[in-house]
């Protein structure tokens, strides 16, 4: 990690640095872990659960199972934005995975994917399925329930992951016990608790919950735990969003070109759910798809990782960050070594975030736009303007569509969001 890197890190300043390893998405493709006919795979898994969950969950029914959020116009965004220094022919449109059906966050398409993985090979090994070609509806029966019941569903979280967990786990019948780090907000653990899932809450950071949701699981084949740190399956149901991007652009009529690139601005904690949007849609949209993380400038884990070339065996801690943040979902210390050593060679940048800069987004968002949004989602919206300034050689004498992928925030409580909104205003120093 060069000089310049490790002081702004340790200074806890916002900035934004620029991946030297990235490289053209051929030069990589047959090296990577994960491929494209992997995520395909994941999106044909959760076409066959769609019926089923639209069954199980009202809000489904209109998109008959399919859980995905919409892209939208946000022009007075854009014109924010553009007074902070974004260029007049860029464009801004954003992802609106903070209001994705059932659990309102970016998770519940990696956390539902991964339950689904479970229930699915317990499905099959107990005869409850036959096969692929089967009525996936049967899962919600009773005696696949009683089937399920005997098993349980273990995670470590900050909390959105674990309601996503919490939320379709209990739905099927399992139980469900989830880790919750000193960061988690006390109305997650109570939506968690009224699902009836088992909440244990821990003095530690999320590392440490994990720690010990990995080890209870070990002690049992009926407990499965859900890894968000080298989970595949979390990984590919975020992926599937890569795979379904490009309709939702020609809807807009937008085209990715070298000409024209797509800036991805992807809130960042541990890694899983912006890493596998990542690799998605580079896969999918080529090179003229630029990856940019956006963590707190406490945490700022995964961007450790990337530029020391140590991934899961650094934390911020070594170089004097609290990983502390009012952005709860970001508030993790050690990235993913998984996902971190995939991500090498396809990231272009990581920018760090202030508090006081995520507060003051996710305020501008709810005024200008009518947008509910989490300081974790809200930290997307500082990318545009960040990358701009560094001067990314892609973005050079070219205009781009930038997309702010939002993670988080219609299920927020109202005291919680009026506490945001009072941040970000100037009216509170603090959450």
């Amino acid at each position: 990690m060069d000089t310049a890197t490790a002081t702004a890190l340790a200074s806890a300043r916002a900035f934004c640095w620029k991946n030297p390893d990235r490289r053209p998405i051929e030069a990589v493709r047959e090296n990577l872990d994960v491929s494209l006919a992997d995520i395909v795979s994941a999106a044909n898994r959760l076409e066959r659960f769609a019926p089923l969950l639209a069954d199980l969950f009202p809000e489904l029914v209109v998109s008959g199972g399919r859980i995905e959020s919409e892209l939208l116009a946000v022009p007075e965004l854009a014109a924010v934005l553009a007074r902070e220094g974004l260029p007049g022919g860029d464009s801004v449109l954003l992802k609106a995975d903070h209001a994705l059906p059932v659990a309102g966050s970016v998770k519940a398409r990696g956390g539902f994917y991964a339950v689904l993985s479970v229930a699915e090979r317990l499905a099959l090994t107990e005869r409850l399925l036959i096969g692929p070609d089967d009525d996936y509806r049967r899962l919600g029966e009773s005696q696949a329930r009683a089937a399920f019941a005997r098993h349980s569903l273990t995670v470590g979280s900050t909390g959105n992951l674990g309601l996503s967990i919490g939320l379709l786990g209990r739905s099927l019948g399992f139980a469900v016990t989830v880790h919750m780090s000193a960061e988690a907000k006390t109305w997650k653990k109570d939506k968690l608790r009224e699902l009836g899932a088992t909440v244990v809450e821990h003095a530690g950071d999320y590392t440490a919950a994990c720690a010990v949701a990995r080890a209870q699981a070990a002690v049992s084949p009926t407990i499965h735990f859900i890894d968000d740190e080298n989970s595949l399956d979390l990984f590919l149901g975020y992926a599937v969003a890569g795979l379904r991007l490009p309709a939702q652009l020609a809807a807009h009529g937008i085209a990715v070109t070298s000409e024209r690139p797509l800036c991805l601005h992807l809130p960042c904690g541990v890694g899983g759910a912006p890493g596998g949007i990542a690799l998605g849609c580079r896969l999918v949209l080529g090179d003229a798809a630029l990856v940019f993380f956006l963590e707190p400038t406490e945490a700022p884990c995964m961007l450790l990782g990337l530029a020391s070339g140590r991934h899961g065996e650094c934390s911020v801690a070594d170089i004097g960050l609290s990983g502390r943040t009012l952005a709860d979902g970001l508030a993790v210390s050690r990235p993913s070594r998984f996902v971190g050593r995939l991500m090498e060679h396809l990231v272009d940048g990581c920018c760090t975030v202030t508090d006081a800069t995520m507060a003051r987004y996710a305020a501008l968002a709810w005024h200008r736009a009518g947008l509910r949004l989490e300081p974790s989602a809200a930290a997307a919206l500082a990318g545009p303007a960040m990358v701009r300034e560094a001067g990314f050689a892609a973005l050079s004498g070219r205009s781009a569509t930038h997309i702010l992928w939002a993670t988080g925030g219609s299920l927020l409580p109202e005291a919680e969001f009026a506490a945001v909104l009072a941040a970000g205003e100037g009216r509170a120093p603090d959450l």
